[in-house]
């Protein structure tokens, strides 16, 4: 029975290669396909997954909440909720949970705010 589909001509560029060719043709198309990707993430957060971050760290839905609300009222969304609270957690010398429920609870904002604009 022979194919009717075209496989033999779109895999003649392909052909000569050896197995490590082909491993390597095909990481750099998975890097070119993976890339775009990593930037968006890099460069581009919304409310729903800071509150997503916030919940992999440990804190509950009620918790985390007021923190992005937070996060957003100082305008350190580009810092990100959890980078927020990790950093404020190493300037107070207390866990990440502890840091984030002073922070839900509104207390140390004006903190998390200097962290940052001395890194500048």
């Amino acid at each position: 029975m022979k194919r009717t589909d075209d496989f033999e001509t779109r895999r003649k560029h392909l052909a000569n290669l050896t197995e490590e060719e082909l491993k390597a043709r095909f990481w750099e198309l998975a890097e070119k396909m993976v890339d775009p990707m990593l930037e968006m993430g890099r460069t581009h957060t919304t409310p729903a997954v800071e509150r997503s971050i916030l919940l992999r760290m440990g804190f509950s839905s009620l918790e985390a909440k007021p923190i992005v609300e937070g996060v957003i009222a100082k305008g350190l969304m580009p810092k990100g909720a959890g980078n927020v609270v990790w950093r404020l957690s190493k300037k107070l010398g207390v866990s990440p949970r502890e840091a984030g429920l002073a922070l839900a609870e509104g207390k140390h904002w004006d903190e998390a705010e200097t962290l940052f604009e001395e890194r500048g």
